[in-house]
């Protein structure tokens, strides 16, 4: 086996043998690295409750399927974040049983940069489509990634209105799927996990080649909770997997947003239900950014403290020293000066609205200033 492959081929083992989550999380801990909770033996396994037929597995994993693992790993975009490694999202560290490893295809930094939650029904009126979609461009452009299922419907539209940004000026979006990233589920949003993967990430707790089993959904369901500051629910019915993420959003103390619609359509009482119980009824995607920015703000001065201990990383600099409605900007610009109407040519703000953010980002010391042109800081 390939030695810069031996830290990742122990993850994988761990991760398709060990069978309980939370007991291969406190085997990490303990351990503090996948290889050496692999070798740490049957009696420190079962000591975290991993049970003797996983054990047995643990002991004799099947080399054939690890060596496929290895081969999809073995690609410049595909990567197995692991419960002790520092990538691992802090967000995520906070929801209910998170998983003790993630599968990711397409830009990982994007797991700590601040996100939003869409989610809803899979059959939405054309109004809820249009709103699920309208909402996420608007988010994406303020610089938030958004964040969904990879479903049909509502999840579809929210995936595709972020991606209609574009990464150059600022959009993003995660999709977090419950299959493994080799399989699209449903088929036809193929496409659309693909260009997910160009242009923003594509998330699983599952290795390669887990097919879609029905139990897999509601608990990713917790994966897309964990990772966003909040969540806006656009339709849906009132038994809905939409709004057991909004139940696990509540539960880990995010905030819940919900549209209202009318009272004859099915698709909206599950967002009136919602409303009732204390979700924040909003109209504009405005009124939600506003609501999170100061979270996220929070969330950034907080992941700084944590991370001075490591050693400065892309993640620091460009996501967490970046306020997300600077994100536009942020995209815009290179580590070569460039001047304000060549920004305003690539981010479609106007000078004075760049040149008040460019202040801000300046006096942050994101920003290098010279003779009136802009160049990222690092």
């Amino acid at each position: 086996m390939k030695n810069h492959f031996a830290a990742t081929a122990s993850l994988l083992i761990l991760v398709r043998h060990a069978g309980s989550a939370a007991a291969l999380r406190k085997l990490l801990e303990k351990f503090g690295s996948a290889d050496l909770a692999l070798h740490a033996g049957k009696k420190e396994w079962r000591s975290v409750g991993i049970s003797e037929k996983a054990c047995a597995s643990l002991s004799s994993p099947d080399r054939v399927v690890l060596e496929q693992d290895l081969e999809w790993c073995d690609h410049a975009q595909h990567h197995v974040i692991g419960w002790q490694d520092m990538d691992y999202p802090s967000l995520l560290r906070q929801a209910e049983n998170p998983p003790p490893a993630l599968f990711v295809m397409g830009n990982i930094d994007l797991l700590w940069h601040p996100q939003i939650a869409i989610v809803g029904t899979r059959n939405p009126s054309s109004g809820g489509r249009e709103n699920a979609k309208y909402f996420a461009r608007m988010f994406a452009e303020a610089g938030w990634c958004v964040t969904s299922g990879l479903a049909e419907g509502v999840d579809t539209a929210a995936h595709s209105g972020a991606l209609e940004v574009g990464t150059n000026a600022g959009g993003s979006t995660i999709a977090v799927v419950a299959t493994g990233l080799d399989i699209a589920y449903p088929l036809k949003n193929r496409v659309l996990m693909e260009t997910i993967a160009l242009n923003g990430a594509v998330v699983s707790e599952h290795p390669p080649g887990t097919p879609p089993l029905k139990e897999h959904f509601p608990s990713r369901n917790r994966i897309i909770a964990g990772l966003s500051l909040g969540c806006l629910v656009v339709e849906a019915a009132d038994r809905s997997g939409a709004l057991i993420t909004a139940r696990l959003t509540a539960e880990i103390g995010r905030e819940v947003f919900a549209i209202p619609g009318s009272i004859h359509n099915p698709m909206t009482r599950g967002c009136h239900k919602l409303i009732r119980q204390g979700a924040t009824l909003v109209e504009k995607p405005v009124e939600l950014v506003d609501a999170l920015q100061p979270i996220a703000d929070e969330l950034a001065e907080a992941l700084r403290g944590r991370l001075k201990e490591f050693v400065a990383s892309d993640v620091v600099t460009s996501i967490l020293e970046v306020k997300p409605a600077h994100g536009s900007i942020w995209a815009a610009l290179g580590h070569d000066l460039v001047g304000l109407d060549q920004l305003a040519e690539r981010t479609g703000l106007t000078a004075p609205e760049l040149s008040s953010m460019l202040l801000v980002m300046e006096l942050e010391g994101n920003i290098t200033v010279s003779d009136g042109r802009y160049a990222r800081n690092i």
